[in-house]
């Protein structure tokens, strides 16, 4: 037996499928898994493929212990299935076999839609949509279509041979693609097209406040990942501010590039972090350091003054509120400090209306405040990871299909 055949045998194809409610795709785990179990991979392929457009992606990024693996029923006495390894491992077939490519252009319906910004809530609104007949073109600003998934994962996390694949899987369905397409005036698009879609990201780095944080050695995360001009590392000490997905991308970065020491200073504790539990464990790895339940006050020349906190309970909250301890105030010596505790929308140029959080406001049809303007993934504030992101992508386009 090989080790996948090892993998689908351990599922118990649960009859209330736990595993598929917290896939927020709402793929249907237990089938696929019954499939590749008798060794039916193309089957197995086809049934994802009903309700994700990358499964040789998300099967490899998606923060899978805080999703579907998270609900397992083995993972309440010992380890869940391995759902992400099994979906990679079909999708691989997938490319391998070129079954990716056995599609069919559909025929036109006459309605022609324009979607600003490719990551996956763009690229799976378009792939929906063009499947339903829309004649779908997408506008990306920067050379080459993928958004986060081609310029804000890292290499090490996500190979972009995937990113080129999706690309041809998108070309091959008649998907018209202009890159190098900075939009700034949405609605000028409408005399072309009949709807727009805004799936443009929200990847700039918040910001929290404190003194010391316009200073030139302190970075976003999201910026440094997505363009790529990080400083030079070598021999340098990097406090990471955070504990998301992004967080630990960056400061496994700044390790990988030379970083004598890297620290994550994360506000709560580990079991609380949103990142992926493995990805905790690969920055362990790669020699990143963690300290938990401590908050940054301020930020100098060449140190960040930190307080410890303790985790309450307060009514209302549905998780623990880390409270500063008095006079716990310590201080470390730093060379740079990079912000990942979260990222907002770019508004430059954006005369659509916002919500009380700064995202763009729609409503249950996933209209913006302009009639034939939609939005979805992060630009709304969606959970930011790319399965939350691509559902979204599939909820506007499944919405505009029965307008």
């Amino acid at each position: 037996m090989n080790e996948l055949q090892t993998k689908t045998e351990y599922c118990l194809n649960c009859r209330n499928k736990p595993c598929q409610q917290g896939c927020p795709l709402g793929n249907d785990i237990p089938t696929f898994i019954a499939l590749a179990k008798e060794q039916k991979y193309k089957e197995a392929y086809e049934v994802l493929s009903k309700t994700t457009v990358m499964p040789f992606i998300c099967g490899k990024i998606c923060p899978k212990s805080k999703q579907c693996q998270g609900k397992c029923v083995r993972g309440i006495k010992g380890e869940p299935v391995s759902i992400g390894d099994i979906e990679s491992e079909i999708g691989d077939m997938a490319i391998k076999n070129r079954w990716y490519l056995n599609v069919e252009k559909p025929q036109q319906n006459g309605r022609k839609i324009a979607i600003i910004g490719s990551g996956p809530a763009g690229i799976t609104a378009s792939i929906v949509l063009a499947k339903a007949g829309f004649e779908v073109t997408i506008y990306e600003k920067r050379e080459k279509i993928g958004g986060l998934l081609r310029y804000g994962i890292p290499d090490f996390r996500l190979d972009k041979k995937y990113v080129d694949i999706l690309e041809e899987y998108i070309r091959k369905l008649g998907i018209n693609i202009k890159t190098n397409q900075l939009i700034r005036n949405i609605p000028e698009l409408l005399k072309e097209y009949d709807d727009v879609i805004l799936s443009s990201g929200a990847n700039i780095s918040s910001k929290m406040g404190i003194p010391g944080e316009e200073l030139p050695h302190v970075f976003g995360a999201n910026e440094l990942l997505e363009y790529g001009k990080h400083p030079n590392y070598e021999n340098k000490t990097i406090v990471v501010i955070g504990g998301g997905n992004v967080a630990i991308d960056a400061a496994r970065v700044a390790k990988r590039r030379g970083a004598k020491k890297v620290i994550i200073a994360y506000r709560r504790a580990k079991a609380q972090m949103p990142a992926e539990q493995k990805e905790v464990e690969d920055a362990i790895g790669d020699g990143v350091d963690f300290l938990f339940q401590v908050n940054v006050k301020q930020i100098e020349k060449d140190k960040v003054h930190l307080v410890k906190t303790e985790l309450v309970k307060r009514e209302g909250e549905t998780r623990l509120v880390p409270v500063e301890i008095p006079e716990s105030i310590f201080t470390l010596d730093i060379d740079y400090v990079v912000m990942a505790i979260g990222s907002k929308l770019d508004k430059d140029g954006l005369n659509i209306e916002l919500n009380e959080k700064g995202y763009i406001k729609v409503n249950e049809g996933y209209e913006t405040s302009i009639p034939h303007i939609y939005a979805c993934g992060d630009c709304i504030g969606e959970t930011p990871t790319v399965a939350w992101a691509s559902r979204s992508g599939r909820d506007v386009a499944n919405k505009m299909k029965i307008i």
